[in-house]
């Protein structure tokens, strides 16, 4: 039995890339650093649709014009968050990832404070789209996170309701995608949680499994196991 990472495709169109790929195309380009390659870097000099925003996020002076530090420190962020293309744009991607972020923080360790994961079911593995986390509870009882996940691009989108593990595989490989996908669990079709070496933030996001970082992932797999419930709502922000 060979189960591939996604079964259903779509092709889909990403809102929000529009206007980020529009402000880029005009955009000028400024190099930063001097030394080897990696020290040095395109930049652009264009402000983006969210500078304002980008620029308080990151404790710059708030003023939505773009300098050489904020494009800078942006282009820093957008590296540490696997965010692309990172050239400093403060564009939509950038923004939604920090708001994104800010709600993570916000969830602490009461994820599901808004009783939208069942507290019938006994153990269950909740993912919440819109938050981009996921949790393992037993009742009302946090058992394991929330962290962060990486869900189903535009298109692509990770399915909601309620569904139970059916197939697990330790090494899987996927078929489709011909690409690893370690300590996978299926639990609607093609769709599964599986460990991935990329940032939970990459955009535009995967082809509909819920991405987990390494460590998190084989958490999951020392868990749960085959039958127990898994509950996706919410919506993942630009889909």
């Amino acid at each position: 039995m060979t189960i591939s990472g996604k079964i259903r495709t779509g092709a889909g169109t990403r809102r929000g890339v529009a206007l980020s790929v529009a402000g880029l195309m005009a955009a000028p380009a400024i190099v930063l650093g001097t030394g080897t390659s990696a020290q040095a870097a395109s930049c652009t000099a264009a402000k983006g649709p969210y500078q304002i925003q980008v620029e308080r996020n990151l404790g710059l002076t708030a003023d939505g014009r773009q300098s050489t530090a904020d494009c800078k420190a942006i282009r820093s962020y957008q590296v540490a968050k696997g965010i692309t293309p990172a050239i400093g744009y403060a564009g939509p991607v950038t923004w939604r990832t920090m708001k994104t972020i800010a709600a993570q923080k916000a969830a602490g360790k009461n994820p599901n404070a808004a009783k939208k994961c069942p507290t019938n079911k006994g153990r269950i593995a909740c993912v919440d789209l819109t938050r981009q986390l996921t949790w393992i509870q037993d009742g009302s009882k946090l058992k394991f996170g929330p962290v962060p996940v990486r869900t189903g691009r535009n298109g692509a989108e990770t399915r909601t309701g309620a569904r139970k593990i059916y197939w697990r595989s330790i090494n899987h490989w996927s078929t489709l995608y011909d690409v690893r996908m370690p300590y996978a669990q299926f639990f609607d079709g093609g769709q599964a949680f599986h460990s991935v070496t990329k940032s939970m933030y990459n955009n535009p996001g995967s082809a509909g499994c819920v991405n987990m970082r390494p460590a998190d992932a084989k958490s999951y797999w020392n868990l749960l196991k085959n039958g127990d419930d898994v509950f996706v709502y919410g919506r993942k922000p630009g889909t």
